[in-house]
């Protein structure tokens, strides 16, 4: 089962650097157009944190990896709802925050329901992933401080994005 668990975690890290090349594209698209990025002091922080919650996936992977398909399916709903938050973004999703001045904010898609959608699919991923294959302790512990960051980085959205949410 291993093989399976390298396969599913190959595939995450690959999907991870595509949406890390088409952030880039659209920040810089955004830059030229005239936004501005919020909060960039906490951008490394939240690398890291995906880095290492990556690498701890792979550093614990139990031998033979058990596969929770039940965990796996989460794991795939939460990837048709990131890419439901991809597409009602389109040029404006980014990994940063980067807000175009006089761009309107996004109300379509999942943002009728929810104002951070993208958020609760990355918490979701970072607890789901690891108990795919049992790994109990870093789904706690990564969920705990991606709790925090995003506690964080929430706060700096909602400050940069007030002067829109009003205009």
């Amino acid at each position: 089962m291993n093989n399976l668990a390298y396969a599913i975690l190959a595939l995450v890290a690959l999907q991870r650097l595509g949406e890390l090349a088409l952030a880039r594209r659209n920040t810089r698209a955004l830059l030229a157009r005239g936004a501005v990025e919020i909060g960039a002091s906490h951008y490394p922080l939240i690398v890291f944190l995906h880095t290492a919650w990556l690498l701890s996936i792979l550093w614990f992977l139990p031998s033979p990896a058990p596969i929770h398909w039940p965990m796996l399916g989460v794991f795939l709903l939460l990837q048709g709802l990131r890419v439901w938050v991809l597409a009602t973004l389109g040029p404006y999703w980014t990994t940063r925050i980067i807000s175009l001045p006089g761009a309107p904010l996004a109300t379509g898609g999942p943002y009728r329901y929810v104002r951070h959608p993208n958020y609760l699919v990355v918490a979701g991923e970072i607890a789901v992933l690891p108990l795919i294959f049992g790994e109990t302790a870093v789904a706690v512990v990564f969920s705990l401080v991606n709790a925090g960051l995003l506690a964080w980085r929430i706060r700096q959205e909602e400050t940069g994005l007030s002067a829109r949410r009003q205009g």
